[in-house]
């Protein structure tokens, strides 16, 4: 029986760290969110990864690089050429720190092809929003915005490295007991709003606050005020714990974090969903991480990410 698809869901195509396994690739993470799905750190084997996960080019809207070591860059030569191949209609946003321009560029143009894709290269210069609005290719037409706003966060790493939040934007849930007592439905729900106001009904009066999701995605780093910025109250939290606690020295000197600061971090940021990865090939128990990120004190739900899996944002608290 096939798992349903979620409309908000992180496809993992890749958990192993600098050196792949017999089971795990080079990191590649897909987020699938609402009419977006944004593709992260696509490290070799990218490309055939998606194919196994069912991710296909021409679903692809943003490329979100957080540094480049090859782990988590090398894949991109491929998935630029894959997007030009398939024809993919859209234009592409690609996300990656500036200070890598050369590296970008020398994987755009690894070989020679066929270049028909509408690369939009936006390179992250410092800490902040970014633009997250979709281009459109009409003439004269002005650039979508997209559901979420997308913001970096500076990462501790041997070469510049960014890490990236995506927050959805706080709603109102509407209650239709409270609807239906002041005689309003259908098309008039959508007027009150957009209004805020429909025959002296306030919006307030018939709905309540709705926190917006929030997603966040922190690959190679020490500790450092970046990784608690992005982890803030996050619903879904994908952060690298390359090594376990016992090898914490070798995690300070490489750039890296422990399972067991991933999990304290999450524990200290009120993350409901805790997705480990990114590991070392010298540990062969996973069970280690969630041991170690439990122990840290994190009680929210918790994944130690393998190659493949699919892991939904959880439902509105």
């Amino acid at each position: 029986m096939k798992t349903p698809l979620s409309a908000r869901e992180l496809v993992v195509l890749g958990t192993a760290s600098q050196v792949p396994t017999r089971h795990r690739n080079h990191n590649g993470y897909a987020l699938r969110w609402d009419t977006e799905t944004l593709l992260f750190d696509p490290g070799e084997g990218t490309q055939r990864q998606m194919l196994f996960a069912g991710i296909s080019a021409h679903q692809l809207t943003r490329v979100c690089v957080t540094h480049f070591h090859g782990d988590h860059s090398l894949g991109l030569a491929g998935v630029i050429q894959r997007i030009s191949l398939d024809r993919v209609p859209h234009p592409v946003v690609f996300h990656y720190p500036a200070s890598g321009q050369e590296f970008f560029d020398r994987l755009r143009l690894a070989t020679s092809y066929r270049q028909t894709a509408h690369l939009q290269p936006r390179p992250v210069r410092d800490e902040g929003e970014l633009d997250a609005s979709v281009p459109e290719d009409g003439p004269g037409q002005a650039p979508a915005r997209a559901g979420f706003t997308l913001s970096a966060h500076r990462l501790s790493h041997p070469v510049e490295s960014f890490g990236y939040r995506l927050v959805e934007p706080d709603g109102r849930r509407m209650l239709p007991e409270r609807l239906a007592a002041h005689g309003i439905a259908g098309p008039e729900v959508r007027l009150l709003q957009r209004e805020g106001e429909l025959r002296g009904v306030r919006l307030e009066e018939v709905s309540e606050p709705r926190r917006g999701q929030r997603f966040a995605f922190v690959m190679d780093t020490r500790l450092c005020p970046g990784v608690y910025a992005l982890a803030e109250g996050c619903d879904l939290l994908v952060i690298e714990s390359t090594f376990l606690d016992r090898d914490a020295a070798l995690a300070e000197e490489y750039g890296h974090l422990t399972a067991g600061q991933a999990g304290a971090v999450a524990a200290g940021s009120g993350v409901r969903h805790l997705v480990l990865t990114h590991f070392s090939q010298r540990y062969g128990d996973p069970a280690e991480f969630a041991g170690e990120a439990r122990a840290a004190g994190f009680q929210g739900e918790l994944t130690v990410a393998e190659d493949l899996a699919r892991v939904p944002v959880p439902r509105r608290a």
